[in-house]
This record gives C-alpha cells, sequence and structure tokens, in this order.
C-alpha cells in the first residue's frame, strides 16, 4: 500500500516550485527590459538612442512608426505570468493625451460602438504577402476614466473609413478599462490575422503576426531578449 506523502514533503515541494516560478519571473528577459522602461520613464534624456519618431521607416519596411517613444514590451513578451504579450508596447515618457498616434500604412478603418480607446484598420493586401488581408489594432487612447483621446473624425460606429499612412488617429493614454488602476501612458499596436473577412481576438498571442518585419525592427521577443529595438532609418 501506498504512503501518503507526509505534509513537511507536501510543504517542501509546494515551496520548491514557489520558489522556481519567483526565479523563473525575476529573472525572465522581460524582467531587464521592464526595468530599462521604468528607468527611461523617469529620465527619457538618459537614452535618446532608445527614442523612436512617428512616421519613421526602419530598415526599407513597409510599416511607418506609429508614434514617438521607445518600444518597451514587444511581441512574445511576459508581461503577465502565463500570457505572452500579443503586440507592441510603445511608451512615450509624456502625460496623457500629449503624444500623437498615427496610421501606419494605408487601409480602411473602423471603431465599434463599444470602444473608448480602440481602433483597429483593415489592411486589404499585407505588404508582406500580397493577397492575404491583415488587421492592425492601435489601444489605449482614453484616460483612466475611460475620455476618449482618439481623433473625432473616427466617432464611436465609425466603419471602414479609408485612411492613408501617416492619418492622425488620437494620443496616447492610460486605459486599462479599470478607472482605479490605469495602465502606464502607452500606445500598443498588433497586427492581427484575418478570418473570412473579419479580425481575431487579438488577446491570443496565435491570432497575431510577429511585427518586426513590417517595421523593421527587433520586436520578437524570442530573439531579442533584453533589449530596447533601436531603428536604421531609410536612406534618403
Amino acid at each position: 500500500m501506498l504512503k501518503k506523502p507526509s505534509l513537511f514533503v507536501s510543504a517542501l515541494a509546494v515551496a520548491i516550485l514557489t520558489a522556481g516560478g519567483y526565479l523563473y519571473w525575476a529573472n525572465r528577459p522581460t524582467a531587464l527590459r521592464a526595468t530599462q522602461v521604468f528607468m527611461w520613464i523617469k529620465s527619457p534624456d538618459s537614452h535618446p538612442e532608445w527614442k523612436l519618431s512617428a512616421g519613421m521607416h526602419c530598415q526599407g519596411a513597409p510599416f511607418a512608426f506609429p508614434t514617438t517613444g521607445i518600444a518597451g514590451f514587444l511581441w512574445g513578451d511576459t508581461i503577465q505570468f502565463g500570457h505572452r504579450h500579443q503586440g507592441i508596447d510603445i511608451f512615450s515618457g509624456t502625460d496623457i493625451g500629449i503624444t500623437r498616434v498615427f496610421a501606419v500604412y494605408p487601409g480602411y478603418l473602423t471603431r465599434l460602438p463599444g470602444w473608448k480607446s480602440a481602433v483597429i484598420e483593415r489592411v486589404p493586401d499585407d505588404p508582406l504577402k500580397p493577397g492575404r488581408q491583415i488587421w492592425v489594432y492601435y489601444a489605449h487612447m482614453a484616460n483612466a476614466n475611460g475620455s476618449s483621446f482618439i481623433s473625432p473624425d473616427f466617432p464611436p460606429g465609425t466603419s471602414e473609413k479609408k485612411i492613408d499612412a501617416g492619418t492622425f488617429l488620437g494620443f496616447m493614454g492610460d486605459y486599462s478599462g479599470d478607472p482605479n488602476n490605469p495602465v502606464g501612458v502607452h500606445l500598443h499596436i498588433s497586427i492581427d490575422k484575418d478570418d473570412h473577412g473579419h479580425f481575431m481576438n487579438e488577446l491570443d498571442i496565435n491570432n497575431t503576426y510577429d511585427p518586426s518585419s513590417y517595421f523593421g525592427l527587433a520586436l520578437n521577443a524570442s530573439v531579442n531578449k533584453d533589449q530596447i529595438p533601436v531603428c536604421t532609418p531609410n536612406s534618403p
């Protein structure tokens, strides 16, 4: 007859698992990048080479950078335990409602009636794979209470409005859905897959594409484990 594990053994196993989880969490690649991001937000002048400019094209990539700031958290970063980040978080180092957000590529813009801080752009012809449709999702353009910073050109209910690259979309905010727990001032942007003419749920990283080649930046956390991406602009 098998003996049940003793209380001591069970407690030891829990302690080992807890310690292992803590060590993983504290030493994951995102941890170093997070430290760099928080340092930069406190002192943006400390690393001017990290700052990217709105409209910048890097290394011949098709998408323009959507705003001014640093690409702080990347596609695949572990920001929450057990969850891989499905886009890019771009931090401005400014207050809410100041830093402008622009469209990265020509397309058709939609803002669902209930969206306070987000818009999504349909790109019918993927520049990296012609004939494939993709969607570009922009979020956190509202304050903590949900007052929108999205351009008045795109009121709730906007559907399939044609836009150009560089179209002004709104301002960065800190909206999280919970007024008591605002996120830091940033833009979240992801490149979403298409499902028979509809965008997929971008909260699942499997429904998004690696943005690296679209922006010409090292935006894949499994490749760029701990660095803030920097840009080599197009030659004149």
